[in-house]
């Protein structure tokens, strides 16, 4: 379980971050605020053709066909104008919305791809790529409900205003004191949204990750029994989703109610004050039917903005998650003068070595350890002794608290990162595949092999025979991470991609685990055919896996305690000729 990061950055940076991605497309948004000012001009000149249609009927028998006709015919090229505006609104808006949020995936993606272990290995998978799918979908809504309404709304109520004060001040003065209590209740529910909706984007990143956990991992699962407890850990996050999920609608739900009746109170008042004044012949009957009009008008922008509130809150702690994940500091880039390691000889220098994962949580410490070019080492031990963490100080995923670790006898952390990891061969005890075809991802490491490379690589490795086997051989699609092969078929093409590339110097981490011992044997031979001449660092638990090494390192603690060759550890009769007789004694 990954530790659970809260997400606590500040509404308005969130909202100035929002702006940072949407400035490329200001162009856009000045465009979209134009239609949105013509489609909403057009609008609202409507009522008050309306209203002069309606002076048009002076009284029974005494009514204005000429002009009622006139008047029709500019409302409904008013209409047909404001139908193509709202449609090029609605282009620009859609083009705004997805281009930032395309612009925002690819942004946390590449963060993504250069993001320290530290970080991967502290979350949940699934939490992660909740962030980047779920959590910006959401964000996505939001967005373009935002331009789609938020505009237009705000352009009718100024819009609205306008014209009402165009024809008539007093009544128009009647609207704007009763229209701050709809935003005094609009801002004090937005305010409590926000908080609810990003506990709910948490709770939703917690039930994906689970989700992703079990359906990754089902044969584990049911070979434990553990169907039940997984349904209630599911249970216990889906109660407290539900619980955030309520309480988020239900505070967001009573903004509309709460702003129709603000929107009654304005009607009300624009509908007596008008009345009282048409009365006394203040305004004519078509103005006070134009003036309850753009009452309406006005109101109902509060209604669509308070809903845009609503969904504008999810979007924003939706994206205050992926802002998270794109803020978080970077892998330590490069040194400016770092240098490219073009061909390692092999050679391997630790002085000194201090590292730990947790700080006050010692690991790794004062470890010193020189290898000469072409040697096979070997390194044993215990679980949790180092030898991984070793891994990965050697291909810097981590980079040492102390010390220094040479290749070539420069330092690692004076050269390229791609160029070290270019020089070394990995095989790990976790077999990787991508969704591809099997030729592809033997040649994952050196896209440009030819056909007979791959098959050579193959056949190298004891691969060929079940490769062709398959319904479409070397173009037989392999689902993600290989799940129509055997865990041994699958480490074999791995090994056959590190074979195909045959880099300078090679990292086995139990590379043969999950082989049957008969193809292990044969793939022992290729190794031993591919280690010629290359600097080689072995991982075994299996003690008769490495007993050719050149030199055998026993760690424990972090540590190495002995060293040596196979026959000089068991005449040493210390901590290795333990673990031997515990492996083959009988």
């Amino acid at each position: 379980m990954g530790n659970k990061k809260q997400t606590n950055t500040p509404q308005g940076a969130v909202i100035k971050n929002i702006l940072r991605y949407i400035k490329p497309y200001w162009l856009t948004v000045l465009a979209t605020i134009l239609f949105a000012a013509i489609t909403v001009g057009l609008t609202l000149y409507v009522p008050i053709l309306i209203g002069q249609a309606v002076d048009c009927i002076i009284g029974p028998g005494q009514v204005d066909f000429t002009g009622i006709l006139r008047v029709m015919q500019i409302i409904a090229l008013a209409v047909l104008l404001t139908s193509v505006f709202q449609w090029l609104m609605n282009r620009c808006n859609n083009h705004i919305a997805y281009h930032v949020v395309r612009d925002i995936r690819d942004k946390a993606f590449s963060k993504l791809t250069i993001l320290p272990l530290s970080y991967l290995d502290q979350r949940q998978t699934g939490e992660v790529v909740s962030r980047i799918v779920a959590d910006v979908d959401q964000f996505s809504e939001g967005l373009l409900m935002g331009f789609t309404q938020l505009f237009t709304g705000i352009a009718t109520i100024l819009g609205t205003l306008g014209f009402m004060v165009s024809l008539h001040g007093g009544i128009t003065l009647v609207v704007v004191l009763i229209t701050p209590v709809s935003l005094l209740v609009a801002s004090y529910i937005a305010r409590k949204t926000y908080s609810m909706f990003k506990l709910q984007s948490e709770a939703r990143g917690e039930i994906t990750s689970l989700i992703d956990e079990m359906v990754g991992n089902q044969k584990v699962v049911q070979a434990f029994s553990y169907e039940k407890k997984a349904e209630a850990r599911f249970d216990v996050i889906n109660d407290r989703l539900s619980r955030y999920s309520l309480r988020a609608i239900f505070f967001s739900s009573i903004t509309n109610p709460a702003t129709r009746f603000v929107n009654g109170l304005v009607y009300a008042g624009v509908g007596i004050t008008g009345a009282l004044i048409a009365a006394n012949g203040g305004i004519t009957v078509g103005v006070l039917s134009s003036f309850l009009s753009y009452a309406n008008q006005y109101t109902k922008p509060f209604n669509e903005i308070s809903g845009v509130v609503t969904e504008l809150q999810n979007a924003l702690a939706c994206f205050a998650r992926v802002f998270e994940l794109i803020e978080q500091p970077a892998e330590v880039p490069d040194a400016p003068n770092a240098k490219v390691l073009s061909k390692a000889d092999g050679s391997v220098d630790l002085e000194h070595v201090y590292f730990s994962y947790t700080p006050g949580q010692r690991l790794i410490e004062d470890l010193n350890l020189s290898v000469k070019p072409g040697q096979r080492v070997a390194i044993v031990g215990p679980t949790g002794c180092g030898k991984s963490t070793l891994i990965n100080l050697l291909m810097r995923f981590y980079d040492v608290d102390q010390g220094e670790i040479r290749v070539n006898g420069i330092p690692i952390k004076k050269m390229t990162r791609e160029s070290l990891r270019n020089n070394y061969g990995m095989v790990l005890q976790e077999t990787w595949l991508r969704s591809g075809t099997i030729r592809e991802n033997i040649a994952y490491g050196y896209p440009n092999a030819t056909e007979e490379q791959v098959i050579e690589a193959a056949k190298a490795v004891h691969a060929h025979s079940f490769i062709r086997r398959l319904p479409q051989g070397y173009d037989t699609i392999v689902s993600e991470d290989g799940g129509n092969l055997s865990q041994g078929q699958k480490q074999l093409l791995c090994i056959a991609r590190v074979m195909l590339s045959l880099p300078p110097m090679l990292i086995l981490d139990e590379a043969t685990s999950s082989i049957d011992t008969r193809t292990e044997q044969r793939v022992q031979q290729a190794f031993a055919k591919m280690m010629e001449g290359r600097t080689s660092f072995i991982v075994a638990h299996r003690l008769s896996t490495i007993q050719e090494a050149d030199v055998i390192l026993v760690m424990k603690d972090g540590n190495i305690i002995e060293q040596g060759t196979h026959q000089q550890l068991l005449e040493k009769k210390g901590f290795y000729h333990q673990l031997y007789q515990s492996q083959f004694a009988h």
